[in-house]
């Protein structure tokens, strides 16, 4: 919403206009002489307080809140351990994909065993197939983009890994089809495509049970549970690829929102996979976002200073700048366009430090103009498309002027051509003036 507002330069300029008005009380109309003043336009926009950054740490399997290393409101470094998680399914997912691996290692695919190699390179990819279509199943429900980015390349990684090995498994098993290949070496292909699964499937293990113990991914302050709704980045990496024998795709479950209960686990609590065990906010830097509307936007540049007034703190004004506006528009409260505009936040000696999420109202200030010819806003009206004035002309009869206006203050409007100062204007009862009237 745009607020035009006047400097404090231009109370004298006030003053001395308010001064040299005089007028027909009877008429209610009244003049004033054209003077100069520093005219600034604010735009209001609405705001909330940010953070420099956040991370939620969620449980990566189904268990039991172990360890709970810190408290609400303590500060923790990036890497420090804040808590670690117990998961018997987990740790025996990982021990039977160590053992499956063992053996896979022992196999040497030797070439007396009578196999119908074309069955089982079948079984085989079919089954990988499904574990892959589930593990990008799995990793679609992860709300950070940063981590599903990650887990989706790991999968992709894999896939192609086991597309070369199985490539080679079904040349060889066309080779003794065709007499081409003995059926030893077959089978020393299709066991390296085994053991290649069974590496992969524990790797993926090891990952989630080293997971279990959860470290800060960036330094600040804790707060316990979620920051809003429960995550799901947490997924259980062992089962992305371990459903190849028939798993399930992992659970993305969450902390339950019941009232009256406290939504934070407790030491000794159960988890599931995404189950929100704390966030870490760093503080160390506040910033506000705000919502410009699109008729706005286009005044709106990086750099522009600006004042922030939290409703929690009402008699203070907070320092900004605008630092950067979004280029994309997202739908504002009353259903319009509007655009994020992010701003720096200074706040002031002995004020309130704001906290994170605090609604607040961000002035910006989009035009100024120093020592501009200016009129008080109520002299100037519309009129058959134009912006007019009424001047006292040298006669002492009303004039209509038109006049072009620059930065619109809502006491003052500056006056880019049309008026000089000195020139003396309608300021009220501009609706009462017929050209030819006898003006004071």
């Amino acid at each position: 919403m745009r607020r035009p507002m006047v400097l404090a330069g231009a109370v004298t300029v006030l003053v001395a206009l308010s001064a040299a008005s005089c007028g027909n009380d009877d008429e209610g109309i009244a003049t004033a002489e054209v003077g100069r003043a520093d005219v600034v336009e604010i735009v209001d926009a609405p705001a909330s307080v940010v953070a420099r950054a956040a991370a939620t740490l969620t449980a990566p399997a189904e268990g039991t809140l172990a360890r709970l290393a810190v408290t609400a409101g303590d500060q923790v470094a990036k890497g420090q351990v804040v808590a670690v998680v117990d998961s018997p399914t987990a740790q025996q997912r990982l021990r039977d994909a160590k053992k499956a691996l063992d053996l896979a290692k022992r196999s040497t695919g030797g070439g007396g065993v009578r196999v119908d190699l074309s069955g089982s390179a079948k079984h085989l990819d079919e089954a990988a197939a499904k574990a892959f279509d589930q593990a990008r199943a799995a990793v679609a429900y992860i709300a950070d983009p940063a981590l599903k980015k990650a887990l989706l390349a790991q999968v992709d990684a894999a896939e192609q890994q086991y597309a070369a090995a199985s490539k080679a498994v079904t040349s060889a098993v066309r080779g003794v089809q065709r007499g081409l290949q003995s059926i030893g070496s077959a089978m020393s292909a299709l066991g390296a495509a085994q053991k290649l699964q069974a590496q992969q499937a524990y790797d993926l293990a090891k990952a989630t049970v080293d997971a279990l113990t959860l470290r800060a991914p960036i330094a600040g302050v804790v707060q316990l549970g979620g920051a809003s709704a429960p995550a799901t980045s947490g997924i259980d990496l062992s089962s992305l690829l371990g459903a190849a024998g028939g798993g399930q795709t992992p659970s993305t479950g969450g902390t339950a929102s019941i009232p009256g209960v406290s939504q934070t686990v407790p030491e000794g609590g159960l988890v599931t996979a995404g189950t929100a065990i704390l966030t870490v906010v760093d503080v160390s830097e506040l910033g506000l976002v705000a919502e410009v509307d699109e008729t706005d936007i286009l005044l709106v540049k990086p750099g522009l200073d600006a004042e922030v007034e939290l409703d929690a703190a009402t008699d203070v004004r907070y320092p900004s700048r605008v630092a950067s506006i979004d280029v994309l528009p997202t739908a504002n409260a009353r259903g319009g366009v509007a655009y994020r505009v992010r701003l720096t936040l200074t706040p002031p000696a002995g004020a309130p430090t704001p906290r994170p999420g605090m609604n607040a109202v961000a002035h910006l200030r989009v035009r100024q103009a120093n020592s501009a010819v200016a009129v008080p806003a109520a002299a100037v009206f519309t009129a058959e498309g134009q912006v007019l004035t009424w001047v006292r002309g040298p006669d002492g009869k009303a004039e209509r002027r038109p006049v072009s206006v620059g930065v619109s203050g809502e006491d003052l409007v500056q006056i880019t051509d049309g008026l000089q100062p000195g020139d003396r204007v309608v300021v009220r009862g501009t609706d009462k003036v017929h050209p030819g009237d006898e003006l004071p």
